[in-house]
């Protein structure tokens, strides 16, 4: 009974994507019970929303959302299946995590032409470190708020995860730092935080337009740039084309490197700070790979 009672005090999360997922982990701790929606190798714009998301979103006490679009297509019609006013707009269990965050490419004016465009800027933010720490804080606040008696678990959790995070930044700024304004094609437009947050360049995609598939005539302007620019390296995520980033390495003695859109792609991305970690060290080495 003891027992029981203990799990029933848990909060009830439910993460869209597992970035927000793994930042959820660190400040919940055993204090909260995780469900995590999107599969770490999903496009997060495109989930598959199974029926048994909405039982999870019905039971749960708390949200954690990207917003700013990220989950547009597919989480409205959950939440609305799951009818749980504690996750209403507004209310105090619905966390969207780009509150607070100063977004990128936010457009003058909304052009469905120029591809997935999205009204609040590029919702890509978690690929920058530092916002982790601010997305970290909010989740904090809200764990606290909605469980008062677990708060100094929270706090301790929040202090553990920043201390940790400050240092690995550091350490990843002296990675990185010999490769300061280095060009680095990508297939969508992903890695914007990552790249200014590391002073780096990721202004070259595979896909013409944001969300529209690479065609011919693209992909053979991208193979001109690469060979004007002598630029190398792709990057490519694993919902994506692999087979079209090979073929324009092939015609410019360039090198594919898998980079993980989220934590928990495998055993060394389990968490945020790993996931992170991951990133930096494969474009260090396949930075120098491809020189």
């Amino acid at each position: 009974m003891l027992l029981a009672a203990t799990a029933q005090a848990k909060l009830r999360v439910v993460a869209t994507t597992p970035d927000l997922g793994a930042l959820a982990q660190e400040i919940g701790g055993d204090q909260i019970e995780l469900t995590t929606l999107a599969k770490p190798t999903e496009d997060p714009h495109f989930v598959d929303a199974k029926p048994s998301f909405i039982v999870k979103l019905n039971h749960a006490d708390v949200l954690v959302e990207g917003g700013a679009e990220l989950e547009l297509g597919w989480l409205g019609p959950l939440l609305d299946g799951s009818r749980n006013g504690k996750l209403a707009a507004g209310k105090p269990g619905r966390i969207v995590a780009a509150e607070g965050i100063y977004m990128l490419e936010v457009p003058a004016t909304l052009d469905r032409a120029q591809g997935d465009v999205h009204a609040a800027g590029n919702p890509h933010f978690m690929c920058n470190p530092a916002n982790s720490r601010i997305v970290a804080e909010h989740i904090a606040r809200v764990f606290s708020a909605l469980e008062p008696a677990s708060r100094p678990a929270f706090a301790a959790n929040l202090k553990r995860f920043e201390a940790r995070l400050e240092g690995k930044i550091s350490e990843w700024r002296t990675l990185l730092a010999p490769n300061k304004g280095t060009s680095v094609v990508t297939y969508h437009n992903y890695w914007i935080y990552f790249a200014r947050y590391f002073d780096l360049k990721m202004e070259l995609f595979l896909e013409p337009k944001p969300g529209i598939p690479p065609t011919p005539a693209h992909l053979a302007e991208i193979i001109t740039r690469m060979k004007d620019e002598h630029l190398k390296l792709i990057l490519v995520q694993p919902y994506q084309n692999r087979k079209t980033a090979e073929t324009v390495a092939s015609h410019t003695g360039g090198i594919v490197l898998d980079f993980p859109s989220f934590p928990m792609t495998s055993e060394e991305t389990q968490g945020y700070v790993e996931w992170m970690d991951f990133l930096v060290k494969s474009l260090v080495k396949g930075i120098e790979q491809a020189k």
